[in-house]
């Protein structure tokens, strides 16, 4: 297998109060970025923290994890919401996570929204745009990362931003290349593995037709409600020479 940077990210800090997944420890070790919720959708003061601090122990590029409003719904609900209101409710987000990052000096390096709010930005180019531009308001230095396809691309011509184009690993595809968001299995290990080594070898993805999709990624997404993440995330380390990066930040800091 030849070297290749790629990113392995995953959410975290998806909890709240009592209601914690304690799994996400785990998997700290087997990737290279961490999308810490902040507060909306999930994510409460002490997760936030101590994600942070996990984090930047274990030198995990960070990321905002952003989503509605949306507690009782794990911000899986679709909202209706104007320039205005998107702008209010990423800022807030974003200011809420970058005041605990600036107290123990550590960086946010990337915003991912989350559930319905992805959903929306990965097929709404006007609704991706205003997040976009929320973002660049906030720091025009932060990457963007969403669903690899043309809306993602069209936002990058127009604002600016530095883009993380994103496949799920786990997720089935449609023949539109589209996640196939109604489903609510997982593809089986084996395949996700093969996924891996298509997009390595030949920048293609695989869909649920059999027919293969190119694609531009930066980074690859796994879902920590998968029940077997752990057990994939520990064989797709085996794949990645040497390990997964996150190349912007590798970039950036001036690494390369």
């Amino acid at each position: 297998m030849p070297s290749k940077h790629i990113d392995f990210n995953i959410d975290a800090a998806q909890g709240f109060g009592m209601y914690k997944n304690d799994k996400e420890t785990e998997l700290l070790d087997y990737v290279s970025s961490v999308n810490i919720s902040c507060g909306f959708h999930a994510g409460d003061p002490i997760l936030i923290k101590e994600y942070l601090l996990k984090c930047k122990e274990k030198n995990l590029t960070i990321g905002a994890h952003i989503g509605f409003n949306d507690i009782s719904g794990q911000g899986y609900r679709p909202m209706k919401l104007n320039e205005d209101e998107i702008e209010a409710i990423v800022l807030y987000q974003l200011g809420a996570i970058t005041s605990f990052a600036k107290s123990y000096k550590v960086e946010i390096d990337h915003v991912r929204p989350h559930g319905a709010m992805y959903k929306q930005a990965s097929e709404d180019l006007e609704f991706s745009l205003a997040i976009a531009r929320a973002i660049k308001k906030f720091d025009k230095w932060l990457n963007y990362t969403c669903l690899d396809n043309d809306i993602l691309n069209q936002v990058s011509v127009e604002t600016g931003l530095v883009i993380n184009r994103e496949v799920f690993i786990d997720r089935f595809y449609t023949q539109d290349f589209q996640v196939d968001w109604e489903s609510t299995k997982f593809i089986n290990e084996e395949d996700a593995l093969n996924r891996i080594r298509t997009i390595l070898f030949s920048s293609q993805i695989k869909l649920r037709n059999g027919m293969f999709m190119p694609v531009n990624c930066d980074t690859l997404h796994f879902n920590t409600k998968n029940p077997n993440v752990l057990q994939l995330l520990k064989k797709s380390n085996e794949i990645i020479t040497p390990t997964p990066s996150n190349y912007n930040k590798a970039e950036t800091s001036g690494w390369v």
